[in-house]
């Protein structure tokens, strides 16, 4: 997971590598002001975690570039979000986690949680699973997109269809009372709105950059929506319509 454990040089030059997948070690080097042996080092250290794959004379990304780029945005954010998703779980609960990279990291949060079962779409929580022996794991079949590292389509829904959970947590590319949640993948939104139908509640996890915006495709109206997790930069006047819609705002 890109925004996990990473130094601030790591995480610069898995930037540089989403942006530029062949760039050599000397090039790297030069950029950030340190000796190739040191980058050598860097990456040697990157592929250990699964960041990156080792090349003949570089490396590569392990993620798609656009899950890269989105892991890198508003990295403090995202984990305050997460981390108070997380405070929503008990222990022996039964959970829906869409893909996504907030969403993702609800998942290193539930470290010292109990007997909790997740079922998700998305691959990106495969590497907080294996170290987290409270958490049972449902991975979803389907096709494999993996510039959202999700699975997507007819199977997907079909196997989400046999769970029944108490908190699907669901992330979105805009949102607003008027326009409700949106995304840019229709597939996408089939998820969301079939994990929102197997879940008791649904919770919104999205930092404070996407009220506004509305995407190509209509996922959900916020009234569908019971809490949203957010961070401190959510305009009053937003809280306010969000509230008069029924959701419950927790904002960190």
């Amino acid at each position: 997971m890109v925004n996990t454990n990473l130094t601030e040089r790591e995480r610069e030059i898995v930037r540089i590598l989403a942006e530029d997948r062949g760039i050599p070690v000397s090039k790297l080097s030069e950029q950030l002001g340190v000796s190739a042996v040191t980058i050598r080092s860097d990456l040697n250290n990157l592929a250990k975690k699964g960041v990156v794959v080792r090349t003949r004379g570089g490396a590569a990304p392990a993620f798609h570039p656009n899950v890269v780029v989105r892991q890198n945005l508003r990295v403090e954010e995202k984990n305050r979000i997460a981390q108070a998703a997380a405070d929503l779980v008990d222990d022996g609960d039964t959970i829906m986690i869409e893909a996504g990279t907030t969403t993702s990291l609800i998942a290193k949060f539930l470290l010292g949680k109990r007997f909790v079962n997740i079922v998700t779409n998305s691959s990106l929580i495969l590497p907080f699973a294996r170290l987290n022996p409270g958490i049972h794991l449902t991975v979803v079949g389907g096709e494999f997109r993996p510039a959202t590292e999700s699975f997507v389509g007819p199977i997907a829904l079909q196997e989400l269809e046999r769970f029944h959970v108490r908190l699907a947590f669901v992330g979105t590319d805009g949102f607003s009372k008027g326009g409700g949640l949106t995304t840019h993948l229709v597939e996408g939104a089939e998820i969301v709105r079939k994990m929102a139908e197997r879940s008791e509640s649904t919770i919104l996890v999205a930092d404070s950059s996407k009220f506004g915006k509305i995407g190509f495709v209509h996922v959900l109206p916020v009234q569908e929506v019971k809490t949203l997790i957010t961070d401190g930069d959510l305009p009053a006047s937003a809280q306010v319509e969000l509230r008069e819609a029924g959701v419950d705002i927790i904002q960190v």
